[in-house]
């Protein structure tokens, strides 16, 4: 803005610069995807990116396992932003939080515990005070209030993008609502679930560094590839991404004994690692002994590969159109079976084939979403 008031107060902390990129960028992403949903939305970013993002639906017992959720009821912005988060906790350590609702006690408690740069809401309940626990920053975690009424100026032509991410609402979920264009042996249509998940993986592309693929699986992204210059590259970081989060739900995982008192950020890397194919670095005699109470069976390369084999459901978005079928190939090995993609490229009739093949539904967008 050059002129008037802003619309946002910091109410605690001393946020900078990237701390501003990080906290504007998310709250676009958070108001679209309510604009586009009517459910209430949460993100987790960093680096001006997003990490994760979701829709406020209830959590699955197992997703309460593994996101570390409260007991007890939880309020639908309480679950967006412990889904946003739970998508990836190693990118989402040290985040800056965005909800697209007031932050209730329910959401504030959950970040009491976690470790967050800062966060940006329209409101705070009383339940929620400006400094939900202030560790990050020794009592000077970061919180800003933002109008949701305040509706961002129109795009300068002397500026860049990313020095005015106030500019950037889209309207995208026009482009989804267009999708009467799909493709499969069986002409399927998009279930209002499958749409929802190609609004919030489009939304979620919007405001994500080119180049970037998006999987996005019962409301929540489930791996963002961003910033690689190769799209089979960012179709391959994404599905890597979505393949590590179901992997933290095969039963060996959740079985998995921590020591008492282990941090979460340990506990995730230990995770992280064990099903991996460095495995050995926390499974090491002399070594396990530092995480869990009983030394872990390998989760081994086969039973990683059947347990991946079992997902579905799964909606991939891409910011610009898939030059090649390759990009199908390797998305159907996460589970894709819808696919939003801008489309345009000379070989759309190869990528039309290849997702017909696995009888996948396409939709085409028309529009391109690159962010610099």
């Amino acid at each position: 803005m050059e002129e008037g008031e802003l619309p946002l107060k910091v109410l605690n902390g001393k946020p900078g610069y990237i701390n501003f990129m990080d906290a504007l960028n998310s709250w676009q992403l958070v108001k679209a995807l309510k604009k586009a949903t009517g459910l209430p939305a949460a993100a987790s970013f960093k680096h001006v990116s997003p990490a994760g993002a979701a829709l406020g639906l209830p959590l699955t017992d197992v997703e309460r396992h593994i996101y570390f959720a409260p007991e007890g009821e939880l309020s639908p912005i309480a679950c967006a932003y412990i889904r946003a988060r739970g998508a990836d906790r190693l990118c989402s350590f040290g985040d800056w939080a965005a909800l697209s609702d007031v932050c209730d006690g329910d959401t504030a408690r959950f970040l009491a515990a976690e470790v967050s740069d800062g966060i940006i809401a329209p409101g705070y309940t009383d339940e929620a005070p400006g400094d939900p626990e202030g560790q990050a920053q020794g009592g000077a975690y970061n919180v800003v209030e933002i109008d949701p009424r305040a509706t961002p100026p129109p795009p300068s032509s002397a500026g860049t993008s990313s020095a005015s991410p106030l500019s950037r609402a889209t309207t995208i979920w026009t482009s989804v609502r267009r999708c009467s264009r799909t493709w499969s042996p069986r002409t399927r249509s998009c279930t209002q679930q499958a749409k929802n998940d190609m609004l919030l993986s489009l939304i979620t592309l919007k405001y994500t560094q080119s180049n970037s693929v998006c999987y996005v699986k019962n409301g929540m992204t489930i791996g963002v590839g961003a910033g690689q210059q190769s799209r089979i590259h960012c179709t391959r970081l994404a599905g890597n991404k979505a393949d590590i989060w179901w992997l933290r739900q095969h039963p060996k995982v959740l079985g998995l004994q921590f020591v008492d008192n282990i941090r979460r950020p340990d506990r995730d890397n230990a995770i992280d690692i064990y099903i991996s194919d460095e495995h050995d670095d926390v499974l090491a005699e002399g070594v396990w002994q530092n995480t869990f109470k009983v030394k872990p069976e390998v989760l081994t390369a086969e039973e990683k590969a059947a347990w991946i084999a079992q997902m579905s459901g799964v909606t991939v978005g891409s910011d610009a159109f898939f030059p090649f079928g390759d990009n199908v190939e390797r998305a159907r090995k996460s589970g894709v079976q819808y696919i939003a993609q801008p489309g345009g490229s000379i070989r759309d009739d190869q990528v039309i084939a290849t997702a017909n093949k696995y009888g996948m539904v396409m939709a085409f967008t028309g529009i391109r979403l690159f962010h610099h």
